[in-house]
């Protein structure tokens, strides 16, 4: 089952993942000394951020190294865009109302 990138994004350790390998690509047991978890449960995480294509596996000789996926989390900061656009809108408009409500008394 391919998994979404909203339930990949919504688990801490996951986001930890990512920051941590947006600086160096890691293998699976690098990863597991940073967080103190079994080699098991980092793949376990892996496993979601690769179907949800936010990690690319590179094979090296008998090692995986897990880079960051740069241009997905790009893909999804453009759709998000157009949300943060009308909440910018929205926020301004409250402000504004706050500063009218506030001079008035």
């Amino acid at each position: 089952m391919k998994q979404d990138i909203f339930q990949a994004i919504s688990d801490p350790t996951r986001r930890a993942i990512l920051t941590l390998i947006a600086i160096q690509a890691l293998t699976p047991n690098a990863m597991a000394e940073k967080f103190d978890m079994t080699r098991q449960a980092v793949s376990k995480h892996i496993k979601v951020l690769h179907e949800c294509e936010l990690i690319k596996a590179e094979h090296s000789g008998r090692e995986i190294y897990y880079h960051f996926n740069a241009k997905k989390m790009q893909e999804f900061d453009h759709w998000l865009a157009q949300f943060r656009q009308n909440w910018e809108t929205q926020f301004n408009q409250l402000d504004q109302l706050l500063t009218t409500i506030k001079e008035q008394k």
